[in-house]
């Protein structure tokens, strides 16, 4: 959820993010509250990076594009993590996948702009690695609504697709059920 894809200025805007934020907010709070890991990919391309062959100059590492919108922006008071990613996948040449091992995480919530591109990337990367994967349906979009659908039947083959609002209710019936064990 960067400048770059999110806004009237954004070089390579995904018109329908803007709708997400608020869904992201409250999930970034539940999490928070919860004790869950929040972990923000932040896309940080190099000047001439080989992605702008095929897409418009965008997110480059250290500009104005590249940084989280106002309403999202990671707070490490809280432990909210960073990975930076060049790639469509925040599995691809990054830390993110030994980040999730030390911290012993078996499962990946994702959130955020273009389901059919860089979300599906991550989720059957996530599926790749071993890890449980979950998304959040009215809180990931695309360009319009059939990009977004399609991204989302995709990652439906070998993940959870939920809405906000029935994570949270599947992760309080879950922790609930963790405290009555101990």
């Amino acid at each position: 959820m960067l400048n770059d894809f999110i806004g009237e200025k954004a070089a390579l805007r995904c018109e329908n993010g803007e709708k997400i934020v608020p869904k992201i907010q409250e999930l970034i709070q539940f999490a928070h509250d919860h004790n869950i890991q929040v972990v923000h990919v932040q896309e940080a391309h190099r000047k001439n990076d080989r992605d702008f062959r095929v897409r418009p100059v965008h997110a480059v590492k250290g500009t104005w594009g590249s940084e989280f919108i106002p309403e999202l922006q990671p707070d490490e008071s809280k432990g909210d993590y960073v990975v930076q990613k060049r790639r469509h996948s925040a599995f691809s040449y990054t830390d993110f996948d030994l980040f999730l091992r030390e911290e012993e995480i078996d499962t990946v919530v994702l959130t955020g702009v273009w389901t059919n591109v860089c979300v599906r990337s991550t989720a059957s990367d996530a599926l790749y690695h071993g890890y449980n994967v979950i998304c959040i349906s009215d809180a990931t979009a695309s360009q319009d609504d059939d990009m977004h659908v399609s991204g989302l039947r995709d990652i439906d083959i070998f993940g959870d697709i939920l809405s906000t609002e029935k994570y949270k209710e599947l992760a309080k019936k879950k922790f609930s059920q963790d405290e009555s064990v101990v």
